[in-house]
């Protein structure tokens, strides 16, 4: 998992950055694994490498997830991420 996409204006200007995304729920399942790096340089590269060759269960887990990015709720996909920072990739929960 270590390519970098640039695909927007915002991304162009920032540096990639390397960073750690933990996956929790279907997520985990679906990537198979509960930690991993990438390089990006905002939240939407970072999601663009992330489906870069994954499954559609993957994609699919992704386009409906939410972000933290060092434990605060990221809404702005455009905004530079930096290195060492760690994005949490929180799917749906369902619960009683």
């Amino acid at each position: 998992m270590r390519e970098t996409v640039s695909t927007t204006a915002a991304s162009q200007a920032a540096a990639p950055a390397t960073v750690t995304v933990r996956f929790f729920a279907a997520a985990r399942e679906a990537f198979g694994t509960k930690e991993s790096t990438a390089e990006a340089a905002t939240l939407a590269d970072l999601i663009s490498v992330l489906t870069a060759g994954a499954d559609t269960e993957a994609v699919t887990v992704l386009e409906r997830s939410s972000f933290l990015v060092n434990a605060r709720a990221r809404t702005d996909r455009q905004a530079p991420l930096a290195a060492g920072d760690t994005v949490d990739v929180l799917p749906p929960f369902a619960g009683g």
